[in-house]
């Protein structure tokens, strides 16, 4: 398990560097790309966690991949981070980084599962929906189509929950009719 705390840690100290010297936008284009790297090769994330592996060749590896790619200060990033032996925190380090990076721009998160992928016009509607339940500017609508859903959509805001799907009304109706008031429960 990844010690959150420690890679909370970084993505502050990351995320108020990149303030400072004004590279906030690549740095974080770049922890994307490390997370979208991490999450389509599960080989590389297991290579960045393995013990056995020497810490320099993890950081040859890191440079190898991203040189170039990625900015200045970002290869200084897994630099050190391979340097302090912390290189299993740099998947946790970049999926953090993405959240703080919403919070410091003031962008909320959105998820909806629907039964049909959305078209523009309902997207920029759950959109909005998501700014006025999250009372942010900006929404990030993150989509996930689930043909057992019938029809209808859930969709989470925070810790809100929207389920206006035709499953849950069924379930609902379900629970309802096997309630039988009329015969005598012992």
């Amino acid at each position: 398990m990844v010690d959150s705390r420690a890679a909370s840690r970084y993505v502050k100290s990351l995320l108020g560097l990149a303030v400072e010297k004004n590279v906030l936008e690549s740095v974080h284009s770049d922890m994307l790309l490390f997370a979208k790297v991490c999450d389509e090769n599960r080989a590389f994330e297991l290579m960045l966690r393995n013990p056995i592996i020497k810490h320099d060749k993890k950081h040859e590896i890191l440079q190898k991949l991203f040189a170039g790619k990625v900015n200045a200060m970002t290869l200084a990033i897994f630099g050190i981070l391979t340097r302090k032996n912390r290189e299993p925190l740099l998947p946790g380090i970049a999926k953090g980084f993405h959240a703080a990076y919403n919070i410091y721009n003031g962008i909320g998160r959105a998820f909806i599962i629907t039964a049909t992928p959305l078209d523009n016009l309902l997207r920029t509607e759950f959109e909005n929906i998501g700014k006025q339940l999250s009372a942010q500017e900006k929404i990030e609508l993150t989509e996930k189509v689930d043909r057992e859903m019938i029809g209808g959509f859930v969709l989470n805001v925070g810790d809100r929950q929207i389920d206006a799907s035709i499953k849950n009304k069924l379930r609902t109706l379900k629970v309802k009719f096997s309630d039988n008031p009329y015969i005598k429960e012992f």
